[in-house]
């Protein structure tokens, strides 16, 4: 049995200067590297927006529920992960959302395979997920993660909300669905 980091979609165009830019993106960006150093995790993946032609997950004129603005294009810098997140210890990226709409990281591919199959191919038992953001992919990615039986635990101080209202209820639905808490959530 192992443990595993999955870092959500600490990307470019979600951290400041981006087109989607969350407010402390890029400081949890450089915290993730600094945790991910210490923690002697026995594996470490990241999640990416990798968008070619979501359909109406992209709108001119967004709500910021179920429409954004364009991100995370395929071709662009901002679909890359951020440089302040240190790669080194990143064995997989999977890649979410090319033709549609994908906020888990359990929807992503690397090379053809699925994070859960991934996870439990390197006899993962534990996830800890952090990143960006709290209220959206890091939620969705969470709840996949304790649906698909991973004990999963979400480390707030190295995640970023977008909005107090919606943080508030992500984290109630993640503790509702049995996800460990830990820290306080960097918001907006």
């Amino acid at each position: 049995m192992s443990r595993a980091l999955v870092v959500v979609d600490v990307q470019n165009d979600f951290c400041e200067g981006g087109s989607l830019a969350v407010a402390g993106g890029e400081a949890v960006a450089r915290a993730i590297s600094a945790h991910a150093a210490a923690a002697g995790y026995d594996h470490v993946v990241a999640t990416r927006d990798h968008h070619v032609d979501p359909g109406g997950h992209f709108a001119e004129q967004p709500d910021f529920l179920d429409t954004w603005p364009a991100h995370c294009v395929v071709g662009t810098p901002g679909v890359e992960l951020h440089p302040y997140l240190d790669r080194r210890p990143i064995e997989a990226v999977f890649d979410k959302g090319e033709y549609a709409a994908a906020y888990s990281g359990f929807e992503g591919t690397s090379d053809g395979v699925r994070l859960a199959d991934w996870l439990r191919g390197h006899d993962v038992e534990d996830v800890d997920v952090v990143g960006i953001a709290t209220d959206h992919c890091v939620r969705a990615t969470a709840l996949d993660a304790v649906a698909a039986g991973f004990r999963t635990r979400v480390l707030l101080d190295l995640t970023a909300g977008v909005a107090d209202g919606t943080v508030d209820a992500a984290l109630e639905q993640l503790r509702a669905a049995g996800v460990q808490l830990e820290g306080t959530v960097r918001r907006g």
